[in-house]
Order: C-alpha cells, then sequence, then structure tokens
C-alpha cells in the first residue's frame, strides 16, 4: 500500500532537515494521492527538478520513484517555475516541495530511475 502522500512530503521535509537543509511545501496538493515535484535550489542559480516516474518505469507500484525533468540539469529558478506551472495546468491537486542546499542533494536514492 503507497504511504499516503501528505505524510511522504512530511517525512521527506523531517528528513532534510536532520540533514541541516532547509525545505518548505511551496503548493499542497491533494493529500492521498497528489503528485509530488522536489524542487532543489543550490544557492548558486542552479536548480535540479524530479517528479514522478512514468508508468511502467517504477519496479513497484507501491513505491514512489522518481526522474529528472531535466536531464541536461541544472537548469535556471525561471526554466523549473515555468515546467512546474504547465504541470499545474494538468494536475491541480500536485505538490512542490522546495529544498535549499548547496550541495544540491534530493535525497531520492535508488527512487532515482535514471
Amino acid at each position: 500500500m503507497r504511504l499516503k502522500t501528505e505524510i511522504w512530503v512530511k517525512a521527506y521535509l523531517r528528513y532534510a532537515m536532520s540533514e541541516g537543509i532547509a525545505g518548505y511545501v511551496a503548493t499542497s496538493g491533494d493529500d492521498f494521492a497528489g503528485a509530488i515535484y522536489i524542487h532543489i535550489d543550490d544557492l548558486d542559480g542552479s536548480h535540479y527538478l524530479f517528479g514522478p516516474a512514468p508508468a511502467g518505469l517504477a519496479q513497484s507500484s507501491d513505491e514512489r520513484h522518481w526522474v529528472s525533468c531535466f536531464p541536461e540539469a541544472p537548469v535556471t529558478k525561471e526554466q523549473a517555475d515555468t515546467y512546474l506551472l504547465q504541470q499545474k495546468k494538468y494536475d491541480p491537486d500536485l505538490w512542490i516541495v522546495e529544498l535549499e542546499d548547496k550541495q544540491g542533494r534530493h535525497f531520492l536514492g535508488d527512487f532515482l530511475v535514471e
């Protein structure tokens, strides 16, 4: 069974904070099943954006998997914001979580599909 979106986001932010990383929910969506986008600002003008892996790329439907929204990352803040604005047009229930980390860490580990 997949963890409720709201709980996943809270746990993710708590983990980031335990690593000394500032993070916040920029947009909160559906508490139960909203898609989650992770926006990383490395504080030097470079931005990284991760979103849900398309169906079929994930090994399990019970766990969340991620892909880079910009394989040629990093991108500018404007590029990341434009992408997210377009996604919100299709899915108004999505979540956007933002982290600020000089090292650009995303904490997605093995759940990042390349």
